[in-house]
Formats: C-alpha cells, sequence, structure tokens
C-alpha cells in the first residue's frame, strides 16, 4: 500500500507537467501569428496610401495636361488675331490718309521725295555690331553708289534700318553717322533705341517711318541673315502691284507638329 503511494504521486506530478510542456508551442504560435497579423495590416495600410498618393497624382496631371487646342486658339495664343486686327486698322487708315491727300502733304513737307510713287521700299534691319555683313550685302546682292540711284529711279528703294544708341550721340551713333555719309544707304529711326528687348517695337517704327518718308505700293522688310534675290522679288511685287491690300511673308516650311498633347498641335 505504501509502495503504491509515490507511484501515483509521480504519475500525477507528470500529468501536471504535461498542460506546462504543451503550452509553450502554443503561445509561440500566437506571438508568431499576432506579428504577422500586425505585417500584414501595416503593408495593406501603406498600399492605401500609396494607391491615394498615385490617385492624387494622377488627378493633378489630368488637371495640368496641356487641352487640345484648335488653329483659331494657338492663333490668339500667339497674338495672331491681335495683330491681324492692327493690321486691318493700319491699312484703314493709311487709306483714309491717302484719300484725304495727307501722306502727299506730308512727304512734300518731309522734303525726303519729290512726290514720286515707288514700287517697294525695302528695309533691311540691321545693328551695330553688324558692320560686315552690311559690307558683304553691299558686294553682292545690294546695289551701292549711282546703282542704288538707278535703282530708286525704277521706283525700288534700299535702306539700312537702324535706330539709335541707348547713350544718345555715343561712338555707336558716330559710327553709323560716318557709315551714312558715306554710303547715304541708312534709315536712322531717332526714336527707336537699338537694342534686342527692342526688336517688336522696330517694326512699327520701321513702317511708319518709311510711309512717311516715301509713297510707295509696298513696303518690305527683309532680315540680315539672308542674301535676297532683288530682282526676283521686284518681279514678283511688279505681278502683285494691281491687287490691293496685298500682304506677302516668308514663312517657315516643315514638318507640322501632329503629336495631339503638344501645345501647338495642328491636325488637318
Amino acid at each position: 500500500m505504501e509502495s503504491s503511494l509515490p507511484v501515483s504521486a509521480k504519475s500525477e506530478r507528470r500529468w501536471r507537467s504535461k498542460p506546462l510542456q504543451t503550452s509553450k508551442p502554443s503561445l509561440v504560435l500566437a506571438f508568431f501569428s499576432c506579428f504577422a497579423w500586425l505585417y500584414v495590416a501595416g503593408r495593406l495600410w501603406q498600399d492605401a496610401e500609396n494607391r491615394t498618393l498615385l490617385s492624387n497624382l494622377l488627378k493633378r496631371n489630368t488637371a495640368q495636361r496641356p487641352k487640345f487646342l484648335t488653329v483659331e486658339d494657338k492663333l490668339v495664343v500667339l497674338g495672331c488675331k491681335d495683330l491681324e486686327r492692327r493690321i486691318v486698322e493700319a491699312e484703314m487708315e493709311l487709306t483714309l490718309a491717302k484719300s484725304q491727300g495727307y501722306l502727299k502733304n506730308r512727304l512734300l513737307e518731309n522734303g525726303s521725295s519729290s512726290g514720286k510713287k515707288f514700287l517697294a521700299v525695302i528695309g533691311v534691319y540691321t545693328g551695330f555690331g553688324s558692320h560686315l555683313k552690311r559690307k558683304v550685302f553691299r558686294g553682292s546682292w545690294m546695289p551701292r553708289g549711282d546703282a542704288l540711284k538707278k535703282l530708286e529711279e525704277r521706283g525700288v528703294v534700299i535702306r539700312f534700318v537702324i535706330g539709335r544708341s541707348a547713350n544718345r550721340g555715343d561712338s555707336l551713333d558716330r559710327n553709323i553717322d560716318g557709315e551714312n555719309r558715306s554710303t547715304k544707304d541708312f534709315l536712322i529711326i531717332v526714336g527707336h533705341e537699338e537694342a534686342q528687348e527692342e526688336l517688336p517695337k522696330k517694326v512699327k517704327y520701321f513702317f511708319s517711318t518709311a510711309v512717311q518718308t516715301w509713297d510707295a505700293e509696298f513696303y518690305v522688310k527683309v532680315d540680315d541673315n539672308i542674301n535676297l534675290d532683288l530682282e526676283g522679288l521686284i518681279e514678283l511685287l511688279e505681278h502683285r502691284r494691281r491687287q490691293d491690300s496685298a500682304y506677302i511673308g516668308c514663312m517657315k516650311s516643315g514638318e507640322v507638329v501632329t503629336e495631339e498633347y503638344v501645345i501647338y498641335c495642328i491636325l488637318f
């Protein structure tokens, strides 16, 4: 009887220790499951934030993407419509002035013209640093001296167009005055300051000065980076002489932008 007591006590201790041994793996599994749950929840939260951020970026890019513009819209953006309106207004004012005899009287007052009707006045844009270009032009397509006078007798006037220096009367102005005394082929616009940022105003000053100085059928603006086919131009203007309100321009040729979202896209 006594010997059976230790055996039963030992078995009871073994029975009580078994739950303790089996509970450790359960705790480990529970810990890892909680950790995995937290990890998955964190990734899902991060993915949700990323999706929200990408959605906001897409909305912002869609709002900033250039809209499709028609040709009329592009002309308005580039200022062509406003320029066209001003050209029409200037033509109407010029026609009215001619009909009232203002232009002829003005020319006689200036003493710069004999009242002769010229075919064309050609203004070649130039600058203070373009002496070599002017020299090349005078040696190629642009007449000099007596040849320039004979060309004017044919009804074509050619002048280099330039304004005045920001520092009036400095060496730049004196050099141009000296060159003009020698060649007599300049149209010096006294009211215009010769500077890169003032180039848009130079067009207005040139045409207004040329109209007040010479009575011509055409007024032509030429840049100093091209070689002009003078006889070809004269022939073209002679052919267009009877055409009222003619505007002739040398436009850029080449590929047309056809990508839909490019700002200057033109679809045909």
